[in-house]
């Protein structure tokens, strides 16, 4: 959908003439009270679920999650995923044409907040004439925009499902986004931004980025368990009873190959640019800050009731951050349901088909689904 704008942004930039891609599922009921709006972590899309008509391997990001008859159920409620502003799946961001310049975007796409993408979202939903959301639900980065709709439109959102998510960043998660982000701006391909015009891409960065964000999403037990100090079965072969290699370039190790494919798998198809945007944004979340660090008065004007879940070996978005905002959420006597999963998997744990955590999200929107027909 178009947008003539401007957008004001918290940067005090603008953008005007731009784009955002979405999707839907279900349908939408005659007083128009049934819509949630599922947001999108770091790497995913609009794309919530289901397949593309002739796309075998174009499955939704959460396609365990959402459609007929699973835990949010697309023949109760009318689900809208949207791609935010500055990725690179359709809605405009830095691979764009600048109206005002006639030249791609680029290193000038200006700076995006979570705040800036739910302002976008709820323009969105005003052009779709849905006023109220049953509820709003995102898992990290998601999380933090779901958290986001219940202060900045308090009186459109019902309910608030938060999974794996943090009222800001530690300096550590800063940290590990910082070292990503260095390796894409290092990499020689990158020209500053603008490797568009030079026809290239840093896919060299791009890789390395990958490879750390997605070393802080498993655990450590299933690093072990998947692939503890496993040689890749080739190298066993060749060094038939030889312990190693003792090579400081080759591949050795099972880990070595799963995080070289994933870097290598990520590069061919994310943006460099939309990286270091999303992860500022990520960075910058902090709802506390213009609160004198109180998260309390920062949730003073939510209205929604939540529903927060975390799990227990997730150390990038852990459960003490979650207990953070049930605390904050609790001292205003708000509706809070919190569940703690003790689940293995660490951050990549709200993506996967855990009982106990599709069965408290199955729960919840049923009270959900209820409340509607009340």
């Amino acid at each position: 959908m178009s947008f003539a704008g401007p957008l004001p942004l918290r940067s005090g930039a603008a953008l005007s003439d731009y784009s955002l891609a979405y999707e839907t599922y279900g349908t939408l009921n005659a007083d128009r009270s049934n819509a949630v709006l599922v947001c999108h972590a770091l790497n995913a899309s609009h794309h919530l679920a289901g397949v593309y008509a002739g796309q075998p391997k174009s499955e939704g990001w959460w396609d365990n999650m959402i459609g007929p008859g699973k835990p949010l159920d697309t023949d109760r409620f009318f689900v809208i995923g949207v791609n935010n502003l500055g990725s690179c799946f359709g809605s405009t961001g830095p691979m764009h044409t600048d109206p005002a310049t006639g030249r791609v975007y680029g290193a000038d796409f200006p700076v995006v907040t979570v705040e800036d993408w739910v302002d976008a979202q709820a323009l969105l939903l005003d052009a779709l004439g849905i006023d109220a959301l049953a509820a709003v639900m995102g898992g990290s980065l998601g999380g933090m925009q779901a958290l986001s709709w219940t202060l900045q439109y308090p009186q459109r959102v019902r309910h608030a499902v938060v999974v794996a998510s943090a009222p800001n960043l530690t300096a550590e998660n800063i940290a590990f986004n910082e070292v990503a982000r260095r390796a894409i701006v290092t990499d020689p391909d990158f020209h500053g931004g603008h490797f568009y015009e030079q026809g290239v891409i840093p896919k060299r960065g791009l890789r390395i980025a990958r490879m750390i964000g997605h070393i802080t999403y498993l655990s450590d037990d299933v690093m072990n368990e998947k692939f503890g100090r496993e040689l890749r079965s080739a190298v066993e072969g060749e060094l038939a009873g030889t312990a190693y290699r003792y090579s400081t370039q080759d591949v050795e190790f099972q880990i070595e190959s799963y995080l070289r494919y994933q870097g290598d798998k990520f590069s061919e198809y994310f943006d460099a640019n939309t990286y270091l945007l999303i992860t500022r944004a990520l960075d910058y979340f902090d709802p506390a800050r213009e609160h004198g660090g109180s998260l309390t008065e920062a949730f003073a004007k939510a209205t929604a009731k939540f529903l927060l879940v975390s799990f227990t070996t997730d150390w990038r978005f852990s459960p003490a951050r979650s207990r953070e905002l049930v605390k904050a959420l609790l001292d205003n006597r708000r509706s809070v349901s919190y569940a703690e999963i003790d689940a293995p998997h660490g951050h990549d744990a709200f993506l996967l088909d855990d009982v106990r955590y599709m069965g408290v999200v199955r729960s919840y929107f049923e009270r959900v689904a209820a409340e509607l027909t009340a």
